[in-house]
């Protein structure tokens, strides 16, 4: 098992990481919040799970150790695979997944990307109070709040790198176009154009506020 992963930061793209360490430059699956605190040069220190299959081995890294073992908890519910749990955790913080689900809360569930009724309730069963307590460590906005961030690339239209990302993730286009242009101009620096990662964190707040088309 490889339970953390320690070196330089040598590539960070909308989906995943290239960490190198002893030479040896790992690429890592992670959520857009883990990989927009990631700087190419410098150190980084992720908590990891292996998924390993016949023809794969897939490394997922967390910035927190509470997210990696909250995904290890959703891989053991029926039908929820590496890609639904990692969507899960782009949505939700820990806790707030910790009280969605301890309030059956299937509405909640239902802004991750695909996740429909009959699969929120069955993870509320499967899961029950395996994650345990919330621990008090969301962050003080709430979903959906605008985050710095201006939306659109230079010819007006929705950043194509961060419409592919929520794709990818399971947004159709129309919503996650939409996304990408209601997180709107605000607080981004004059005349500094905001970076493709906080654009990405910006719209999946939006989208998991429940304002999806």
């Amino acid at each position: 098992m490889i339970a953390s992963l320690r070196g330089t930061v040598v590539a960070v793209s909308l989906t995943s990481a290239v960490i190198e360490t002893g030479g040896v430059g790992l690429a890592v699956l992670a959520t857009p919040t883990t990989l927009s605190a990631l700087r190419v040069g410098a150190e980084a220190l992720l908590h990891t799970e292996l998924i390993v299959r016949e023809d794969s081995l897939t490394l997922y890294g967390f910035a927190e150790a509470d997210e990696r073992d909250c995904f290890r908890v959703l891989l053991g519910a029926k039908g929820v695979g590496a890609k639904l749990a990692l969507a899960m955790l782009a949505v939700h913080t820990p806790d707030a997944l910790r009280r969605a689900i301890a309030a059956e809360d299937v509405a909640a569930l239902k802004r991750v990307p695909g996740l429909g009724p009959k699969g929120a309730q069955r993870i509320i069963i499967d899961v029950g109070d395996k994650l345990g307590p919330p621990l008090g460590q969301d962050p003080p906005a709430s979903p959906g709040e605008p985050i710095a961030s201006d939306g659109a690339a230079e010819d007006g239209e929705p950043h194509p790198d961060v419409v592919a990302a929520l794709v990818q993730l399971g947004w159709n286009e129309a919503s996650a176009r939409e996304a990408v242009l209601a997180v709107g101009p605000g607080l981004a620096a004059p005349g500094q154009a905001p970076a493709v990662p906080e654009i990405l964190r910006a719209a999946l707040r939006w989208l998991g506020g429940g304002r999806r088309g």
